[in-house]
């Protein structure tokens, strides 16, 4: 489901300066990231969490991520025993230090130079299908209009991983765009261990279903070393994701972690290879869509060199404002401006 409105909640993003310096030129490492039951945070964010890798800015990691869900859950809904990853019945059994959300995140990763204060650059290289199928559920008491469906339901969905689509029904092929749930950083130590549900500014649970491979996701970090957590893969999904859960599956993916202390931000924020990202987070989903488009405001006259006022008409007339999710607890909107409609001239700058 895709909602264009005016309509959206609190949280932005400033938009997208260009590549690091000298980060092209950087030759990077290549790390495994495993899911087990010694890499799997599952169910929060946390400063203290310690770190399961520690790499150099500028460097790759291979990671792997798990369905959010349980052996039990998945064969109930049909899904043969031999299909259910061993890493999930490993970490099942054997992880007990959950919570207080429910999502299985792989890390954290330490970025060796991050401070408070920088901004983690992170390049998502590739995004691979995993396992074969993903599922749908809602809840009594989860979802966007749970008043209309007072019950449980989960579906399995085959992927075909040749043809990238998802077989939802017969005649119903929906093409797939993979991309993580959840990424983000250690909120600041102040915070505790926060539930992985919501996300904030420390990215998390963005649900942003742009933030696909060839993307880059901008987060401030709050902590040393940053500490990096990533899962919650989905297959597709539509925005707003008002049932609570997309094509849930698992996926494995490469991303590339650069540390920015040329860039200071408040809010996560994001860039395709066609569009800039702004974003906005808050309770109150109108509040979330005014943030998106401040963010959006202040990223183009910084960068673009445009007063507030052409800003504002700028985002009217070219920016897309579009739901992200209503089901985290902390709504989503982000807005999306497309980097072609910048030519030479004063506007060009800093494209």
């Amino acid at each position: 489901m895709k909602i264009r409105s005016l309509l959206f909640p609190l949280v932005g993003l400033l938009l997208l300066l260009g590549p690091a310096p000298g980060a092209r030129a950087q030759k990077a490492a290549q790390h495994q990231l495993p899911i087990t039951p010694a890499t799997a945070a599952w169910g929060y964010y946390y400063a203290a969490a310690p770190p399961v890798l520690r790499i150099k800015s500028g460097e790759t990691v291979a990671v792997h991520t798990l369905i959010t869900s349980t052996p039990a859950r998945l064969e109930g809904a049909g899904v043969a025993p031999a299909q259910v990853e061993p890493a999930l019945r490993d970490i099942t059994e054997h992880v007990t230090n959950k919570g207080p959300g429910g999502h299985i995140l792989t890390g954290p990763i330490f970025v060796e130079g991050a401070e408070p204060g920088d901004v983690l650059e992170v390049r998502i290289q590739s995004i691979q299908l995993a396992i074969p199928y993903a599922y749908n559920a809602f809840g009594p008491k989860s979802g966007f209009i749970p008043e209309d469906f007072g019950y449980a339901k989960m579906k399995i969905i085959p992927l075909d991983a040749k043809r990238m689509v998802a077989h939802f029904a017969p005649g119903i092929d929906l093409p797939l765009r993979p991309f993580f749930g959840s990424m983000g950083v250690a909120p600041p130590a102040a915070a505790g261990r926060i539930n992985s549900a919501p996300p904030g500014i420390h990215g998390g649970n963005l649900d942003n279903k742009e933030l696909v491979a060839g993307t880059t996701l901008y987060l401030p970090v709050h902590a040393a070393g940053a500490l990096f957590f990533v899962g919650d893969g989905h297959a597709g999904q539509g925005n707003g994701e008002v049932d609570i859960t997309a094509l849930e599956t698992s996926l494995t993916g490469t991303l590339q972690f650069i540390v920015r202390k040329d860039l200071h931000l408040t809010w996560p924020r994001a860039e395709t290879p066609t569009h800039y990202i702004s974003m906005g987070l808050n309770e109150d989903l109108t509040l979330a869509a005014k943030g998106a488009v401040r963010e959006m405001i202040d990223f183009l006259v910084a960068n673009k060199h445009l007063t507030r006022d052409e800003a504002y008409m700028l985002c009217s007339v070219a920016g897309d404002l579009d739901v992200t999710q209503v089901v985290d607890g902390t709504r989503g909107a982000h807005m999306l401006l497309p980097k072609s409609i910048f030519g030479k001239g004063k506007a060009a700058k800093d494209k």
